[in-house]
């Protein structure tokens, strides 16, 4: 491998991985972040990330190849940059500022021949409109002519050990032929599969199109739970039967609502480009927001009338929660609608008590108190929710609970146990 490096703008659950990837083929690899406290774990040899062990990042730091730094001048002759940094949506509107920042201290490092890649989820045209004009600016130097410049949307499921970086395809695009050479090129090097596409909208759309699906179709099984429940229809049943059929479907399972650093974003920024450009309101992207926006406030409503049945009411008692996290066997509560229904319960005058394996203490609210799973905190419980259903747990405990109410189908519907 050359000895200019490959800069990873962003150390998080994208970036990191990609960095260690690189380091692993070869690579002299610079990994940047703004977060000081994250620079300093990584050079301490500690993962933050799931999806990188410790031992992975020793070894890239013992290779030589790894270096963790929030100083751009370490980036100067870079070969390849590859920005992976957050685009949250601020009043609805997509926040591309850690773009901007990572553009604007690029170009100061940004020489003849070299590739900038933006993977960070966001809005059609981001790269050619918004990126290039910042990269061209600060550098004097003009994009596909002078340096490559492409999108690769990223494609990585924190927790999955199936689809990895590695072994999930690809999809890469550039502002010019040239550009798609170098971007495919590079990523040839470090995944099994790339998928070419014609250009950088397109492959901005691909991004969004995945998670877009993905939330109308768990919204309307998130719908149709709420009225099968009300019509005495077992959603979960019905899910298996359909489920069997060869063609024609896909399974997709209710639940608390939708998290993470995607579902809850990345279809707005379509509908915002929508409405910005056309005009027109991207009607299912609303309609699934509505929806799945409403799940934590529904669980809260079957956990009240589970518990009035019983003649107990939900202020004052003592809510015991499985799981915090917004997917199964993640460390991650970004957006998560565990937290949000755990925010109503305290509000509503419950005593929350939450039990989530994967989380430090330091990361849930402060209105909760975590505990550990045992049969003393379950016989405590006027109630139990099952959020998010985590390997690590042992679900046969919840059996001596008075009331549970499994959002997952990790148990089995019994007199003390509702299924969502």
């Amino acid at each position: 491998m050359a000895n200019t490096p490959v800069v990873i703008v962003g150390q998080g659950y994208v970036g990191l991985p990609v960095a260690m990837r690189a380091v692993a083929v070869g690579h002299r690899v610079v990994g940047l972040d703004t977060d000081t406290e994250r620079i300093r774990m990584l050079r301490a040899g500690v993962s933050y990330v799931e999806d990188v062990t410790d031992a992975e990042l020793h070894a890239a730091l013992g290779s030589g190849r790894y270096t963790a730094t929030t100083d751009y001048a370490a980036a100067a002759g870079f070969d390849t940059a590859v920005i992976t940094v957050p685009t949250p949506l601020r009043d609805g509107a997509p926040d591309l500022r850690y773009i901007e920042q990572a553009a604007r201290s690029l170009a100061e490092q940004l020489t003849p021949g070299a590739t900038v890649i933006l993977e960070s989820t966001t809005y059609p045209g981001t790269t050619d409109e918004f990126l290039r004009p910042l990269l061209e600016k600060g550098s004097g130097l003009q994009a596909g002519l002078d340096f490559h410049l492409g999108y690769s949307p990223e494609r990585i499921d924190p927790g999955n050990r199936e689809w990895t970086f590695v072994n999930t395809p690809k999809v890469v695009s550039g502002i010019t032929p040239e550009s798609l050479r170098s971007v495919q090129a590079f990523y040839d090097g470090l995944v099994d599969r790339t998928v070419p596409v014609a250009g950088t909208r397109e492959a901005e759309t691909t991004k969004l199109l995945e998670n877009t699906f993905r939330h109308v179709n768990i919204a309307l099984v998130n719908e149709l739970a709420v009225y099968a429940h009300m019509l005495g229809i077992d959603i979960w049943e019905a899910i298996d039967a359909a489920s069997t059929k060869p063609f024609g479907f896909l399974r997709f399972t209710p639940g608390p609502g939708v998290g993470g650093h995607c579902l809850p974003v990345d279809p707005s920024y379509l509908s915002w480009e929508v409405k910005r450009t056309l005009g027109r309101n991207f009607r299912f992207v609303e309609l699934a927001n509505d929806v799945n926006n409403y799940m934590p406030m529904y669980v809260v409503e079957r956990l009240t009338s589970a518990m009035n049945r019983r003649s107990r009411a939900l202020r004052g008692a003592r809510v015991l929660l499985i799981g915090l996290a917004y997917k199964r066997n993640s460390g991650d509560c970004r957006e998560s609608p565990a937290v949000r229904v755990a925010e109503l319960l305290h509000l509503a005058g419950a005593q929350v008590h939450v039990v989530d394996p994967q989380l430090r203490p330091e990361q849930m609210p402060a209105f909760v108190r975590a505990v550990p799973l045992t049969v003393d905190q379950v016989e405590a419980a006027d109630a139990v929710v099952v959020l998010t259903d985590h390997d690590g747990i042992d679900y046969s405990l919840l059996s001596d609970a008075p009331l549970v109410l499994d959002t997952r189908r990790r148990l089995t519907a019994t007199a003390g146990t509702e299924l969502l």
